[in-house]
């Protein structure tokens, strides 16, 4: 989905009120420009074939990693970008209400190849289409 107009990002993210449940803002090649609101905890999961990047827009979010050398988790606050490297297994979080913005490839699923089982509050989708 490419639209030929500029985007804001404000009325995109102000267009739905749902948590962890991604709304594509355009395409970018193969990959998808996602927003979403996110508050609380997601899920542990792996995507085994991507990347997954972060940019935070608003707010602060916490992405717990588990990684070779053992669990620790980053922060990133308002303005701040991280990308978690395939095959890592990650439990993004936020304290307060976050609004972010993710590349992904289009089609990937929300809560990654491997997970938990998913709670009712996290939308297990390739993402939405902005209305």
């Amino acid at each position: 989905m490419r639209r030929m107009e500029p985007i804001s990002l404000e009325t995109a993210i102000a267009s739905f009120t749902a948590r962890w449940s991604p709304r594509i803002v355009t395409t970018v090649n193969d990959y998808d420009v996602r927003v979403a609101k996110v508050e609380g905890e997601h899920v542990w999961h792996v995507h085994d074939h991507t990347d997954e990047f972060f940019l935070v827009l608003t707010g602060e979010l916490h992405i717990g990693l588990r990684e070779p050398a053992g669990e620790r988790t980053v922060v990133l606050p308002r303005g701040s970008v991280f990308t978690v490297p395939r095959g890592t297994e990650h439990k993004p979080y936020a304290r307060v209400p976050t609004e972010i913005l993710l590349f992904e490839p289009t089609g990937t699923l929300t809560v990654g190849d491997r997970h938990e089982d998913v709670p009712r509050h996290v939308d297990a989708t390739t993402g939405h289409t902005l209305t």
